[in-house]
């Protein structure tokens, strides 16, 4: 059967769900739900490989909705393990709307709120957990969670956990999973901590693969800006906010503090409204926040990297990296935000000189160049102050070390050569005393 003609009824769904489907608007199965559904189904462990934006969180919430089908005792049936608070919340909010004409109990398990709350709820019976792994590990060692009867466990964006730091937390859940279950593990990219993962993880897993591995969408059309410096940055930022028609854009930014001075920008110049998400808002305005940019209601959401996998917004129109991730996977993550659910979308990157290395292990990760572009006329090119070019010899230097641990550094460079120099010259006195031997 053409995977093309493919429907959600040909993929054996209940009747529930099916009417769930319709009511979400869906119409037909992405590629990755249609050769990842019936594998789940079948109960195969599975290793899917997909960029984000192409429905991958129902490639595996439907298989296991399918499996369990209704409430039944207290305990959890399916595990479902994330990076980040936010992907944990956008994967509940799946579940909830494709399980709405069933009684199945989901429970988001993640950090920022105090665990009192998530006890009480887990305590009233549940189905199935989706949750980060620290939050999971720190729950279950107070002895609330039962895993005896967990039948399937998925990891997903398996490469943000591995660069988060995650494996630990990942081994010592393992180890308290039954032994016979169904494992699923998702991932954009596949770097060696990735497939290692996969040999302990999976057993003779069935591979699911939609495009090839850390590609960019095909709908989302892609730029790069040499700039010199941040306040040309800035620049840039406001010409393009006038220049284009920016609808509903994310900012993204390396630091918090950039995060904050750009959004306050922004705000001055009025070309908001904007929120800010970073690891030192609070819970509750950091989902104030999504929920605003996703109704409309806020123009501009500036971010760091916290939320380029957890967030589900199909109407985004224009993501700006206002610097270059340090992790080059993050990339694809980025711009995925836009292009979604078959839209079109624009990427943009501002890059520094010592970004510009970064960007070119990025185009060799996506396979592809990214196109430059001129900077406009109309763009203001600011002198760059002497601490930010320190500050961008030192990243080069750093980079350079990295590739080359012989690598001493320019500012060492030119100490050794002012060295050589002087060696070369000796003081006249010896000279004299030669003389007179």
């Amino acid at each position: 059967m053409a995977t093309e003609k493919l429907s959600f009824e040909d993929l054996k769904l209940s009747r529930q769900f099916l009417n769930a489907i319709d009511d979400l608007g869906y119409t037909d199965p992405t590629p990755i739900q249609q050769k990842a559904i019936p594998r789940g189904l079948a109960g195969h462990d599975l290793l899917g490989i997909a960029q984000t934006g192409t429905g991958k969180t129902a490639a595996f919430v439907l298989p296991i909705l399918m499996k369990i089908k209704y409430a039944q005792g207290e305990n959890p049936r399916a595990l479902i393990m994330a990076p980040t608070r936010e992907l944990v919340m956008q994967i509940k909010t799946n579940l909830d709307g494709l399980s709405t004409y069933t009684d199945l109990r989901v429970v988001a398990l993640y950090g920022g709120l105090g665990p009192k709350q998530q006890i009480e709820e887990l305590e009233k019976g549940v189905d199935i957990i989706v949750s980060t792994p620290g939050r999971f590990l720190d729950i279950y060692k107070k002895g609330v969670i039962v895993t005896k009867q967990i039948k399937t466990l998925v990891l997903d964006e398996a490469d943000k956990m591995m660069d988060m730091g995650f494996m630990p937390q990942i081994k010592s859940m393992l180890e308290i999973m039954p032994r016979k279950r169904q494992n699923m593990l998702f991932s954009a990219t596949m770097p060696d901590k990735v497939v290692k993962l996969t040999e302990e993880f999976l057993e003779f897993p069935e591979r699911v693969e939609v495009a090839p591995q850390a590609t960019t969408v095909d709908a989302i059309d892609q730029a790069l800006y040499e700039v010199p410096n941040m306040k040309t940055k800035i620049n840039l930022l406001e010409h393009l906010f006038h220049d284009l028609r920016l609808n509903r854009v994310i900012v993204f930014v390396k630091t918090k503090t950039n995060a904050d001075n750009v959004a306050r920008f922004l705000d001055r110049k009025e070309l908001g409204p904007v929120r800010v998400i970073h690891a030192n808002k609070g819970q509750n305005s950091r989902i104030n926040a999504m929920e605003d940019f996703k109704s409309g209601e806020v123009r501009v959401l500036v971010s760091t990297d916290v939320t380029a996998r957890g967030m589900d917004i199909s109407m985004v129109s224009h993501v700006i990296n206002f610097d270059v991730p340090l992790i080059y996977e993050d990339y694809v993550h980025r711009i995925g935000r836009t292009g979604r659910a078959n839209n079109t979308g624009v990427a943009i990157t501002f890059a520094n000189e010592a970004e510009m290395i970064h960007v070119g292990r990025i185009e060799e990760i996506i396979r592809k160049p990214i196109p430059r572009k001129e900077m406009p006329e109309k763009v203001v090119v600011e002198k760059t102050p002497f601490e930010e070019k320190q500050l961008i010899a030192r990243e080069i230097d750093l980079i350079k070390r990295k590739e080359n641990p012989d690598f001493k550094g320019a500012f060492h460079e030119k100490k050794r050569n002012m060295d050589k120099k002087r060696k070369f010259t000796p003081p006249r006195g010896k000279n004299k005393r030669k003389g007179r031997r």
